[in-house]
């Protein structure tokens, strides 16, 4: 890959070049030093509230083991049998020891090795000696998160003072009510630069641009996260539920989660490639009282507005990825007033594909 830079100076900075987004080399760098170095969202702590229940994932194409253990510890572990690399679970649910789907070996919850069919007569092995890879797990406001990279600094540090986010919004409580995913023919950066900017709202979200004070729209960088803060408009139609006062925020944290939060419920909003120019897209809802009734008819109506912005977001997300391709474009400037988050992310991005970013 040709190396390229971001100028630090907003004013005079270009965004990064269109082949980022378009030459399939550059997923595989990504995989090693921005997804396979960073703290990745893969589900929630109530899928693994009690020993030995687990569920099953991938972060930057390596395959992963989530699972509380019999000592109540939750640990991350590597998927890959210790044989012949195949499966050692799939899917979600409860267990009290894993079995490989090839062989049949099998693994205690805490990843040791404890069976090995019809094995006998190899030299120099001890199952003692055998164990699942761990990986690094932390959790935050009831989500797990995983690193790949033993190096890594803590969740904590990453989040800096995101990482008290809920002593100060009215997030405790709320559970987890739905899941909606979405894919996109765009490439995963395309998606992250649209979310990182309101300067699209008054064309693109119309319906939005109603609820929101526009004039008032101000995006915060922090090192490794940043925080668009967006107060309700007065007199708004009502389709964000709110009182004076309060405003929307939306945080995004490096490189490829979003928190969407409103004064009655939050959402996450994950982006995951799929290929150069294939994105998938993961939303979940979080609501006090999800099964009160009142309360779905609310969870419904918020749904339906997050889907209608959704949509025009796509459509507007693959006509960039279209426009990517022309042989007239390459890069662009940035507006000092409104596009600091993409200049900021873009700034990131550039870092760790140089291998200088901690």
């Amino acid at each position: 890959m040709t190396p390229f830079d971001v100028d630090p100076s907003l004013s005079s900075a270009s965004t990064i070049p269109s082949r980022c987004y378009l030459e399939p080399g550059f997923l595989a760098a990504e995989n090693e030093r921005v997804f396979g170095r960073t703290w990745q969202l893969v589900g929630s702590e109530a899928d693994v509230a009690e020993p030995g229940r687990f569920f099953t994932t991938a972060v930057a194409g390596e395959p992963v083991l989530v699972v509380r253990g019999d000592d109540g510890a939750l640990r991350a572990l590597s998927n890959v049998c210790r044989h012949r690399a195949g499966p050692v679970a799939s899917g979600s649910g409860s267990c009290r020891a894993f079995r490989c789907g090839y062989h049949g070996w099998g693994y205690g919850l805490d990843g040791r090795l404890l069976a090995t069919p019809e094995f006998e007569g190899v030299d120099a092995f001890r199952k003692d000696d055998v164990a699942l890879p761990p990986f690094r797990v932390e959790t935050w406001m009831g989500l797990v998160f995983v690193n790949l990279d033993p190096g890594a600094p803590p969740l904590a540090e990453t989040l800096e003072d995101l990482a008290d986010l809920p002593r100060r919004r009215p997030l405790p409580g709320m559970r987890r009510a739905r899941r909606k995913d979405w894919t996109l023919d765009c490439n995963w950066k395309v998606y992250v630069d649209n979310y990182l900017e309101g300067y699209h709202i008054p064309i693109v979200h119309p319906s939005l641009f109603r609820e929101l004070d526009y004039a008032k729209y101000a995006t915060e960088t922090k090192r490794f996260h940043s925080i668009q803060h967006a107060p309700v408009r007065a007199g708004a139609p009502g389709r964000i539920r709110s009182g004076p006062g309060d405003e929307a925020a939306y945080y995004w944290i490096y490189p490829n989660l979003m928190l969407n939060v409103y004064p009655d419920n939050f959402s996450t909003n994950l982006i995951l490639p799929l290929g150069p120019d294939r994105t998938l897209t993961v939303f979940e809802w979080f609501f006090r009282d999800p099964e009160d009734p009142a309360v779905g008819k609310r969870i419904d109506e918020t749904i339906a507005f997050s889907d209608e912005v959704q949509l025009e977001d796509i459509a507007i997300c693959e006509s960039v990825q279209r426009g990517l391709r022309s042989r007239t474009y390459d890069r662009g400037r940035f507006s000092v007033k409104r596009e600091n988050g993409v200049h900021h992310f873009h700034r990131l991005y550039a870092e760790a594909l140089a291998g200088s970013q901690r």
